[in-house]
């Protein structure tokens, strides 16, 4: 990687841009000096569509102007923004820079829609309809992407309108998932288990702690070596808030159902994670948005 990072390239990069700006500035002055010899009548020789026919005239003026304009507008540019190789341009500006100046702007000019739920707990708010509409802006602008706009999820998505949480359901924990984000792992745990048989033993065993379709002898012959599931799935496969260990007692099935997919799921491991989005949205927009995702498994009482 030295080979991409070292100084060489700062020189490479701002010595062709500028190589060719004058390049240009060059071609123009030689190209307006060179005289052409011409045919009869002021012609090149070439003829298109039987009469149509190409003369040696000099461009108008008008055409070399827009030239000389564009190469100093080039000049220019490079001179104030980052266009040779390292050098940071006279403005000193930033794609970095100018993203979070444009976030702190929307922010100051979003914050006064929020202060008024800031102090309002989030039961309260999961029962107002401004608040909602605003959280369901946030939601299709920010969560809808992998929980979809129902919010119901998909594969590996989990769904947030049932009561099945992984992290927990309760305000403060769906506060802290969105602020912090989520990063959930179970590995591989094949080796740990036993021989491909005791794999597929322990997967009708999980399968039959939800009353789902499984093999009852195998089930029987798996439930010792679930053992290696204890430690985060609990003795009773009751899952864990704390580690977002999933429960698997009911009929919520977050990587697909079945004894094949839960084979798939000891041999490879899962991994999901969740971004923080205290990166993207203030506290008092996270809070709105808490409030709308805790109404979609808690509606209102007709």
């Amino acid at each position: 990687m030295s080979d991409f990072t070292s100084e060489f390239w700062h020189y490479w990069v701002a010595g062709v841009t500028l190589i060719s700006i004058l390049a240009c500035f060059f071609l123009l002055w030689y190209s307006g000096k060179v005289d052409v010899k011409s045919n009869e009548g002021n012609s090149t020789g070439h003829v298109w569509d039987e009469d149509m026919t190409e003369l040696n005239n000099p461009l108008p003026k008008w055409w070399v102007y827009m030239f000389v304009i564009t190469l100093l507008f080039g000049l220019i540019y490079a001179l104030l923004y980052p266009m040779l190789g390292k050098f940071p341009g006279l403005l000193n500006w930033t794609s970095a820079g100018q993203y979070q100046a444009e976030k702190e702007a929307n922010l100051a000019e979003v914050a006064p829609k929020f202060a008024a739920f800031s102090q309002m707990p989030v039961e309260q708010l999961a029962r107002d309809p401004a608040a909602l509409q605003i959280g369901e802006s946030l939601f299709m602008n920010n969560c809808a992407v992998c929980h979809a706009v129902d919010a119901r999820g998909s594969l590996t998505f989990p769904n947030l309108t049932d009561g099945d949480w992984l992290w927990g359901g309760d305000p403060e924990a769906i506060k802290v998932s969105i602020t912090q984000g989520r990063v959930a792992v179970m590995p591989p745990l094949a080796e740990a288990v036993g021989t491909p048989d005791d794999v597929t033993n322990v997967a009708h065993y999980v399968m039959s702690l939800s009353g789902a379709p499984h093999d009852s002898v195998r089930a029987a012959a798996g439930k010792a070596n679930f053992a290696t599931c204890i430690a985060c799935h609990g003795a009773e496969g009751k899952g864990n808030t704390a580690m977002g260990a999933p429960n698997l007692t009911d009929d919520v099935w977050l990587h697909g159902f079945g004894v094949d997919a839960v084979v798939r799921s000891i041999n490879m491991g899962i991994m999901n994670v969740m971004p923080p989005q205290n990166v993207l949205l203030s506290e008092d927009q996270i809070h709105v948005l808490t409030a709308y995702v805790w109404a979609k498994s808690n509606p209102a009482p007709n």
